[in-house]
């Protein structure tokens, strides 16, 4: 592995040991784009090393600073800096809301690692009375997910001593005071979609997020799919329906919108993105143009405009141009790269649209 750099494993983001790797993580160095040439010179240790440097790149191309990302940071930023009001005062709440595969999870992840670098820089690594400062928490929801459980995952997300044992009451009154203790003041509830909110766990839950927005100096902010959809913040006649009418009251809901096609604006956008990722792609015999001219149909209606899955495409199409000694990206590779199913299923219609000439991902007035 190379110098400064860290391995994160699955769990990295539930510990906060973890969270502070994940933090403190220098970026990667992208290695040097070798010509074909340079790369037969190589001995065969320097080539295993050469290859394995790139395929470690290739896997860890993002995040990159799309229009979506940056316009939703910027919201991000408003509503957790006008949280800094004083305590006598609810803080608002935020639901990023938005289909799988639209860099959700990436996007807030980039920018809670800002707020967090920026809080330790301003405050110090230590409160005043002597506690490891901690401005982000996140937590994972499950499907089974409970009180108990949610303040036992908030425990070992600090980890505290006392997981083992306790009831539901003292398992909060434990998280709670750790979040004081170290001074949360970002608080992420990831995939809040498997919370059910209209069984009595999903109104207790709600209700204990009120709690917490109420009497602690956090900023919530939950992440998951379709929640709109599952009524979680949606009004209703019943009690459940008041309690989490009550938490949509105070959330801002956001969301990530895909890539399109359907004007010259989005167009250029979308080769804006091509020519990004083209500058990270380390291959032999890429050459300028060679997604977002070559390939910028090709990619738009395989990925769907999905950016999660337009990353997934160009990563295992660079394994295996690495592998195979293509040394660059078209269509006879790319045809044998297998994607996620939502796209392959949406793939035919789209590429039957773009061989008709009814959309086009190519711009009037290019730049790049």
């Amino acid at each position: 592995m190379s110098e400064g750099v860290t391995r994160l494993d699955n769990l990295t983001l539930a510990r906060k040991e973890g969270w502070q790797r994940f933090v403190d993580a220098t970026p990667r160095a992208q290695p040097d784009v070798l010509t074909r040439k340079q790369i037969r010179a190589l001995g065969e240790d320097a080539r295993e090393e050469y290859d394995r440097q790139r395929r470690v790149w290739h896997a860890n191309l993002g995040p990159i600073k799309t229009p979506q990302l940056a316009a939703l940071h910027e919201d991000l930023w408003d509503i957790v800096d006008s949280n800094a009001q004083d305590g006598d005062k609810a803080k608002g709440s935020i639901a990023i809301d938005a289909f799988p595969g639209l860099g959700k999870t990436t996007a807030v992840l980039a920018f809670a690692k800002q707020f967090h670098q920026r809080e330790i820089q301003a405050e110090g690594v230590e409160t005043c009375d002597g506690h490891q400062r901690w401005p982000v928490c996140r937590v994972g929801l499950t499907g089974n997910t409970g009180m108990r459980d949610f303040n036992r995952a908030m425990l070992e997300f600090f980890a505290h001593p006392g997981t083992t044992r306790g009831t539901a009451a003292e398992f909060a009154r434990r998280a709670l005071d750790s979040v004081l203790s170290c001074q949360v003041r970002l608080l992420i509830v990831d995939d809040l979609h498997f919370l059910r909110p209209r069984a009595n766990n999903g109104v207790e839950i709600s209700n204990h997020f009120k709690y917490i927005a109420n009497e602690f100096p956090v900023t919530l902010l939950f992440v998951g799919v379709g929640l709109a959809q599952r009524g979680l913040f949606s009004e209703g006649t019943s009690y459940a329906d008041a309690v989490l009418a009550q938490t949509g009251r105070r959330t801002t809901v956001l969301d990530i919108q895909p890539f399109t096609v359907d004007s010259d604006h989005s167009r250029r956008e979308w080769r804006q993105l091509l020519l990004a990722i083209e500058q990270r792609v380390v291959l032999a015999d890429k050459h300028p143009g060679m997604l977002a001219d070559d390939l910028s149909d090709y990619l738009f209606a395989r990925s769907t405009g999905h950016i999660g899955s337009l990353m997934t495409l160009i990563n295992r199409g660079c394994q295996r141009a690495t592998r195979t000694g293509a040394e660059h990206l078209d269509i006879a590779l790319m045809d044998h790269v297998r994607n996620d199913a939502a796209s392959e299923h949406a793939r035919q219609e789209l590429q039957s649209a773009i061989d008709n000439r009814r959309i086009t991902t190519k711009s009037r007035h290019r730049a790049g």
